[in-house]
């Protein structure tokens, strides 16, 4: 039996497939290392993902570029006003020959899902998501149809026109594992997307690196990641301060703990450990709390925001020191 020795974040190196999707991605994305690692840890704890940024600045194409790289199927729902429930989950069909009905799979049949502009769609049609992100599963015509696996939906939002757009609910915001934002390339960055789209879309040439039968099986290993008792408890003592912090109205719920819990093992599992650190939970909590968390009408009117409460709360939380795993 060797002996335990301090956990150093400096020690990371990619796992060798995760290392393969991010170089295969960052083909296409320049500059976005920090956001194909991010959706990663999502994909591969099997949790949704929330894009909120200004349109242009690449979301569609990280997608389908992971999508690719993963050697899943993407499928890609435009939700708009008029768009219907069955729209999305399928629908029923007569079939005069054989004198039944026949099942029609809607675009919510696939490995990957880009519900673009959800917020551009009613509530009625916002929920026929809450049931497939959930569990897994659509319910038609009163039969349970289970959706294939892995299954993930990356979500994008515009947070500037808010004009004739539904804001999604709480209990749909608490489905998303992950809340991120793109922002804006450097100039250099900008300068190499026109050079590398000059002759031909960069996304031709992305191809599988792993196969779907191989990402289920790494999906499965990410759930092995080690997570030590003491973290387990900073990561409750995170959520339930923000539902105690006397400027918020609603906090994070225990399906934040979880969350936190699920993508600091992904985290964990991409860059190569068994076990997850402190730095794992610190650097997912604002991307996986801020979103289930509301504040109190006087304090957004006295300046506070969801980032200043949740830097204060972890501010005032110790964060445990961790040794690593002991192997028999």
């Amino acid at each position: 039996m060797r002996e335990s020795k301090e956990i150093q974040a400096s020690f990371d190196t990619y796992h060798p497939k995760m290392n393969e999707v991010i170089q295969s991605v960052n083909k296409v994305m320049i500059g976005k290392n920090d956001m194909i690692e991010l959706v990663l840890v999502a994909i591969m704890s099997g949790g949704h993902v929330l894009l909120e940024d200004v349109p242009g600045v690449g979301k569609t194409m990280l997608v389908r570029s992971l999508a690719r790289s993963l050697g899943c199927e993407f499928k890609r729902i435009q939700f708009t006003p008029d768009l219907l429930p069955s729209d999305v989950t399928g629908v029923s069909i007569y079939n005069q020959k054989e004198l039944n009905f026949e099942f029609r799979e809607g675009p919510i049949f696939g490995n990957i899902i880009l519900a673009d502009e959800i917020n551009r769609t009613s509530p009625k049609t916002q929920s026929a998501l809450l049931e497939a992100m959930e569990e897994g599963n659509i319910t038609v015509d009163g039969e349970t149809r289970r959706l294939p696996l892995p299954f993930n939906v990356i979500a994008t939002q515009n947070p500037i026109e808010y004009e004739g757009t539904f804001p999604l609910p709480e209990a749909q915001l608490d489905r998303f594992l992950l809340k991120l934002r793109m922002g804006y390339p450097t100039l250099e960055e900008e300068v190499e997307v026109l050079s590398r789209a000059e002759k031909s879309h960069p996304i031709e040439n992305v191809h599988p690196v792993i196969s779907l039968s191989e990402l289920q099986e790494l999906q499965k290993e990410v759930r092995m990641v080690h997570v030590d008792h003491s973290l387990k408890e900073y990561m409750v003592q995170l959520t339930q301060a923000t539902r105690e912090h006397p400027n918020v109205y609603l906090g994070a719920s225990p399906r934040g703990s979880l969350a936190l819990l699920r993508a600091s093992q992904a985290l964990a599992f991409i860059r190569g450990r068994e076990f997850v650190i402190p730095d794992d939970v610190k650097q997912l909590a604002p991307y996986t709390l801020e979103h289930r968390m509301i504040l109190k009408s006087e304090s957004r009117l006295s300046g506070a925001t969801v980032q200043t409460i949740l830097e204060d709360v972890m501010s005032r939380i110790k964060v445990p020191i961790i040794k690593e795993p002991v192997r028999q």
